[in-house]
Formats: C-alpha cells, structure tokens, sequence
C-alpha cells in the first residue's frame, strides 16, 4: 500500500463508494464474495480494517521478511486482535482467533501460489468458493488446536 493513501482513498478504491456511503456494506460484500480468487476475497473484505493492518502490520513486517512470512503475520496479528476483543467482552482468555486466522494467511497463500482462480464461474459460485474457504479453515483449526 502506497503511505500516501489515506483510509477514505483505500474504502473507495475497495468499496467504489466513498467512506460511510449507504452502499458501502453492500459493495464490500458482493465485491469480497464474489471475488475471482481466495487471495482477492480479503482485498475486498473489511477496507477499515484491512487498511490499518497493512499499514501497521503488513508493510512493516513485509520490509523485514518475505511477502508470504509477512502475510502469515499480517493474519495472524489480526486473530489475537480478534482473540483480545472477544476475551475483554467474555472475560476470559480466548485463543481460537489467532490460529484460525493463521490458517487462513496460509489458505490465501496456497491458492495465491498454486494459482486457484474462479474468475469464468458465476458470482454465487464464486461467493460459495471463497465461503468454503472460511469454513474449512475453521474445520481445520477446531479439529487442529
């Protein structure tokens, strides 16, 4: 990511709509969803949060180590964010975020690599793809930790 964009550019430039637009959610949905690769599924989902982790996580740690390592990191720091959040509203630890998220970085990785692309089928193909994705890492996380 650029260090010139600033947060409204990067939700437009995801979204196609301006921050807090009335569609935004909308848009961030049918263009995650439906996107043509798991890889691409996150470039779409969730702009707010994904422009701050790559600023904050992502580009500094892609400066000290390979891109794919970076982006292993980059989720993996987003899941004990996610573990934090629920275990101060629950009141206790939680640890189930930072490795489902981790295996999901690895997910993306494997079908950025081996190049698994749905781009000619259907947008509700494309959609149920990249929500199989979701699921397994999820399957695979609760029967793995």
């Amino acid at each position: 990511m650029s260090a010139a964009i600033t947060l409204a550019q990067y939700v437009k430039k995801r979204t196609g709509v301006p921050l807090g637009h009335k569609d935004s959610l909308r848009n961030m949905l049918t263009r995650s969803l439906g996107a043509s690769s798991f890889y691409l599924f996150w470039r779409y989902w969730n702009p707010v949060w994904s422009y701050y982790l790559s600023r904050y996580v992502m580009k500094p740690c892609n400066d000290i180590m390979p891109v794919w390592c970076a982006v292993v990191v980059t989720f993996a720091v987003s899941g004990a964010l996610h573990d934090l959040a629920v275990g101060l509203v629950k009141l206790k630890p939680i640890f189930f975020f930072t490795p489902w998220f981790t295996v999901m970085g690895v997910l993306v990785l494997v079908s950025k690599y081996s190049q698994l692309q749905f781009s000619s089928a259907p947008w509700w193909l494309r959609a149920l793809a990249n929500i199989s994705f979701i699921v397994l890492s999820f399957w695979l996380t609760s029967h793995l930790f």
